[in-house]
């Protein structure tokens, strides 16, 4: 199964299926990647045209970054799925013996870990689509100006989606120290998302009145 070949339509249909992956994480990183083809029609509007020709260099970077981040999450949409499935085979390896019970629970904790950095990964994506937002907003043709509030709308729901799953993941860690260590990192992450989300909306709905 490669969730990148789907349709929206089987995408939608497997994700209300009742196996529990792909879910919430999967959907997050697909989130974070319509945001970034957002970005990416954004800046295709503004390229090419003579009255902003003044920011051309700015948007070809933007477009650059958008199009390499939208794959990058676009995979994620696959990983996540995939590291759900390394954490229920691990699950399922047997305890019949000590050493048997031993193997499974550091394979547990080796698939539970990898569960959790993977929506990390996500998140931080998302996060530096976020970063960029204030210069699309302020160089990007006008004319898209909702499809840009929509970008970050799309940004902070891939982020917040996949730090629930981090946190969720970590819950299930015994490292303690490596539990405290995501779930310190997932606050930083939120807190500098909703800073930036929260300033984008602003500028998007000032600009609306």
């Amino acid at each position: 199964m490669n969730l990148k070949e789907f349709s929206l339509s089987e995408f939608a249909q497997e994700v209300a299926s009742s196996s529990p992956a792909p879910g919430g994480g999967s959907v997050a990183a697909y989130a974070g990647a319509q945001g970034s083809a957002l970005v990416a029609m954004v800046c295709r509007l503004t390229l090419g045209r003579e009255k902003f020709s003044a920011v051309q260099h700015e948007m070809k970077s933007l477009l650059e970054d958008a199009v390499a981040r939208q794959e990058r999450l676009l995979a994620l949409v696959e990983e996540d799925t995939q590291g759900f499935t390394v954490v229920m085979e691990a699950l399922g390896l047997p305890k019949n013996s000590e050493e048997e019970k031993l193997l499974r629970r550091e394979a547990l904790e080796t698939a539970t870990f990898k569960a959790a950095e993977i929506p990390l990964r996500t998140a931080k994506e998302c996060l530096a689509g976020l970063r960029e937002m204030p210069g699309l907003l302020a160089k990007g043709n006008p004319n898209a100006l909702s499809d840009m509030g929509v970008a970050a709308l799309m940004f902070k729901s891939g982020l917040e989606g996949a730090l629930y799953n981090v946190q969720i993941n970590a819950l299930g860690l015994k490292s303690l120290k490596t539990k405290e260590d995501l779930l310190e990192e997932c606050r930083g992450i939120r807190g500098e998302g909703n800073r930036l989300f929260e300033e984008s909306q602003g500028s998007v709905l000032e600009r609306l009145k």
